[in-house]
């Protein structure tokens, strides 16, 4: 983590990787993966959920011109 941990932080995390089996530091490196992988999802859902841009001027004109009339 970036930040530094409290004394009751770190007895929480330390417990936490002793039941998945891991040391502390693995825990973390874990933890800190599973953030970042999270947050990159979001960003990726974020930019798909963006709609498309409305055509240009040019592109309606010439759209409209190769319309039947």
């Amino acid at each position: 983590m970036s930040k530094q941990m409290t004394e009751g932080q770190r007895a929480y995390e330390q417990k936490r990787a002793a039941k998945a089996g891991v040391s502390l530091d693995k825990w973390l490196d874990m933890r800190e993966r599973e953030r970042r992988d999270e947050e990159r999802a979001r960003e990726k859902a974020a930019r798909a959920a963006v709609p498309p841009k409305k055509p240009g001027l040019l592109s309606r004109l010439i759209d409209r011109a190769h319309k039947p009339l």
